[in-house]
């Protein structure tokens, strides 16, 4: 780099800039372990045309009425992936992987905290509220564990296409590996997490087949995959405004 874009940035600084978007990483994460599928929201709901209510199945609509309902989870999730594409393009694979290996024990953590609190003995008339703290330990137990194969899975697939896609076009077109690796990993993600909880039962009463479940990764995939879209020009954004603060040791840069 040249010009303006080749000047020093202190250490803190950087060292700064990595904190904040581990920060945003591991806080969408646990919000969405912690709240997981304790509540579906609707995102919206749309008049099917006539042609239209022959495509969609009544399995995911009412009448000609189709309503997108996901997890308040899967809300905080996305911002994830749009931290992890922003350390991998600035700091490296292996500065975006450590993080993604952070979250994953620091989840250990917390369960490990939890069960402890879960373990200890009552203090009677005392508790403000021993029965809500009962219902989220059950509730988060059976979303965390699930949260956390598919998280390292998904995570760890989105880093390394990410850097397939930036090896292969030599650093060009953000948009393209941004995109190409957040979709695939939230379809891992969205696949993986929803068919653990379905078999564990953490799932609504109402969620009892195979076909249910696949209208739920549906829907969870689709606000994802239009947030993986969306991202993409705030990615673009973060990467021009914190040029000056990469020191990811690959090959290739975006701005070379």
């Amino acid at each position: 780099m040249d010009g303006e874009s080749s000047k020093p940035v202190a250490t803190y600084k950087r060292d700064a800039l990595f904190l904040s978007l581990a920060g945003i990483f591991l806080t969408s994460l646990v919000l969405g372990n912690v709240i997981g599928t304790t509540k579906f929201v609707t995102l919206f709901s749309v008049e099917l045309a006539g042609w239209m209510q022959t495509v969609v199945p009544e399995l995911v609509r009412e009448n000609e009425i189709y309503t997108m309902s996901v997890p308040v989870g899967v809300i905080a999730y996305p911002f994830t992936f749009l931290a992890t594409d922003l350390l991998s393009e600035l700091y490296g694979r292996k500065k975006a992987q450590l993080v993604v290996w952070v979250g994953f024990w620091m989840n250990v953590f917390m369960l490990l905290l939890m069960s402890v609190n879960h373990w200890l003995p009552n203090t009677g008339g005392v508790s403000g509220g021993l029965d809500l703290f009962e219902g989220v330990y059950e509730f988060m137990i059976g979303n965390t564990i699930a949260s956390m194969i598919a998280y390292l899975i998904a995570q760890t697939v989105d880093v390394r296409l990410f850097h397939f896609w930036k090896r292969l076009t030599k650093g060009k077109h953000l948009w393209l590996r941004n995109n190409a690796s957040t979709t695939i990993s939230q379809l891992v993600d969205s696949t993986a997490i929803l068919t653990i909880l379905f078999l564990a039962g953490n799932l609504g009463q109402e969620i009892d087949t195979v076909g249910k479940l696949i209208i739920l990764i549906l829907n969870s995939y689709l606000f994802k995959f239009f947030f993986a879209l969306f991202d993409t020009p705030l990615c673009y954004l973060g990467v021009k405004i914190f040029r000056n603060y990469e020191e990811d040791p690959g090959e290739y840069s975006l701005y070379s």
